[in-house]
């Protein structure tokens, strides 16, 4: 009776019923006045009209616009609304000035590294455009002096991070979309607890809709009785907005400035294979110590003060110069962000130049495969001119139907001579490129339309780093744990599964 109860009054299911109440509200008012239907009906299809010309000329993606046009002509009383409701990423004048104070207050903070980007220039310039692009569309630099580790697995990531959180001084910084009891966090809460004693500047994100089913309501408050400071992305309300759409996807752990963490790992057993959900859980991430540090502390800080509405002394935050003079690495790193309320796809735009720019190879891991016609046309571009594309994706699926539409993708994919493999043991989750022995990218942004155009999203772009290597001997050694698609076994699929496979994939973007 109590687990009945518990599931009775989870916050998701009394959510989902405040949302299916006003949904029930609408669709009584409707059926309420039922006898003026008819000028009803002429206002909600004027509205959808007009909704559908704004579509067409507003800057986003094709792919999204007509999974939207489609069924607001084809329900034309509701669509409007709908769309108004869900599918928009406008903000208001207010929001718009907060979003500035972060554009701003990134290029105040970050360093001028045009001597850097020069370096880049001179050593390659396809490189050096890369480079650029990020720190011109991004706003975050290039950087020397930042030794890199690639983690290829969420159990040594889970080990680097209790090594490196035990010996925080000054402050810790952890902002993640998924945080869930259990061994891995709760093993990280309890250094956080000690640390906060000490004095440490312990400080959590999390966002409200990831977690909405791996942590109470008000978990929070929780946390912020141990001393920890605690700040909740976009609390989830029983409310039909478009803000539902705007989630915080990144994974950033900071510690003292000089150490920091991003990839694909969240803060939950199964990314450490503590509990099977999916089979093995093949995920990744990127340790940095040096430099470079100080962009993802920058991310995590403006995020923080947005979020507070407070404007902070980020010099307080820097990392003792003696202990950056003492890292010695290679290459140059350049970790980035991307908000889905610039008009900018930055994640979206890196694996274009790295797949644009390669030469000999691309090597891609994703969760994911659903893609625009942009990037279906630069990967088989790639491929038809000689180029060595590979994408491994996961044999076990996390969604059946996205899975689907992943699949979908992939005879026009093969036809091209993009080679495709399934991780066979369970789910891999990582988002690594990695191509021609220069260039790679680790973080958190998965080739679908959510993390392309509607999440905010961190990554790290690498260029001649030892761990650029790393990437490419961790992608070798997984594709023997890989089956490899054939074009044959796409085409011999079932029409019925192919059918509904094409019928996904055409709302793919609103997935």
């Amino acid at each position: 009776m109590r687990k009945i109860l518990k599931i009775i009054f989870h916050r998701m299911v009394l959510v989902g019923l405040a949302i299916l109440l006003q949904l029930a509200a609408l669709v009584l008012m409707i059926a309420r006045f039922q006898k003026y239907f008819v000028y009803f009906y002429g206002i909600c299809a004027l509205l959808s009209l007009l909704v559908v010309i704004y579509i067409i000329n507003e800057k986003s993606n094709p792919g999204y616009k007509i999974a939207w046009i489609v069924p607001i002509l084809l329900f034309p009383i509701l669509g409007g609304i709908i769309y108004i409701l869900f599918g928009t990423n406008s903000l208001g004048r207010f929001k718009k000035k907060k979003m500035k104070v972060i554009k701003d207050t990134t290029l105040k903070e970050v360093p001028d590294a045009k001597n850097i980007e020069q370096k880049i220039y001179d050593d390659d310039i396809d490189a050096g455009n890369q480079s650029h692009y990020i720190s011109r569309y991004a706003f975050y630099p290039p950087y020397e002096n930042t030794y890199t580790e690639y983690l290829p697995i969420g159990e040594i990531v889970y080990e680097k991070m209790l090594e490196e959180l035990k010996k925080a001084k000054k402050y810790i910084f952890l902002e993640y979309f998924i945080i869930e009891e259990g061994i891995m966090w709760n093993s990280i809460l309890d250094i956080l607890k000690d640390k906060a004693k000490q004095g440490v500047d312990v400080r959590i994100i999390y966002d409200d809709m990831g977690s909405i089913m791996t942590l109470p309501f008000n978990y929070r408050k929780k946390v912020e009785k141990y001393g920890i400071k605690c700040c909740v992305f976009n609390p989830f309300v029983p409310v039909l907005s478009s803000k539902l759409n705007n989630r915080d996807h990144r994974k950033i752990t900071v510690i003292d400035g000089h150490t920091g963490f991003t990839g694909g790992v969240n803060l939950a057993d199964e990314y450490i294979n503590a509990y099977e959900k999916h089979g093995h859980w093949k995920d990744s991430s990127i340790m940095m110590k040096g430099n470079g540090v100080w962009s993802l502390t920058v991310m995590f800080l403006t995020m923080w003060d947005y979020l507070h509405n407070i404007k902070e002394d980020f010099n307080k935050f820097k990392a003792e110069p003696v202990k950056i003079k003492q890292i010695k690495a290679d290459g140059y790193v350049q970790p980035y962000c991307d908000s889905p309320l610039d008009g900018e796809a930055v994640g979206e735009t890196v694996y274009f130049n790295i797949i644009n720019k390669a030469k000999k190879y691309v090597y891609i891991t994703s969760p994911y495969l659903i893609i625009d016609n942009e990037m279906v046309t630069a990967l088989e571009t790639a491929a038809k001119s000689g180029l060595d594309i590979r994408i491994i994706t996961p044999h076990i699926a996390d969604k059946w139907f996205v899975h689907a539409v992943t699949r979908a993708y992939y005879e026009s994919l093969l036809e091209s001579g993009v080679r495709i493999y399934e991780y066979t043991p369970g789910f891999i989750h990582s988002k690594t490129f990695t191509a021609d022995d220069k260039y790679a990218t680790v973080g958190t942004v998965n080739m679908d339309y959510r993390s392309l155009y509607l999440h905010f999203e961190c990554g790290t772009w690498l260029y001649k780093t030892d761990s650029v290597l790393k990437i490419k001997e961790d992608f070798l050694k997984t594709l023997e744990k890989c089956q490899e698609i054939s074009l044959e076994s796409c085409k011999n699929v079932r029409w019925y599964i192919k059918l509904g496979r094409a019928l996904l994939r055409g709302f793919a973007p609103l997935m």
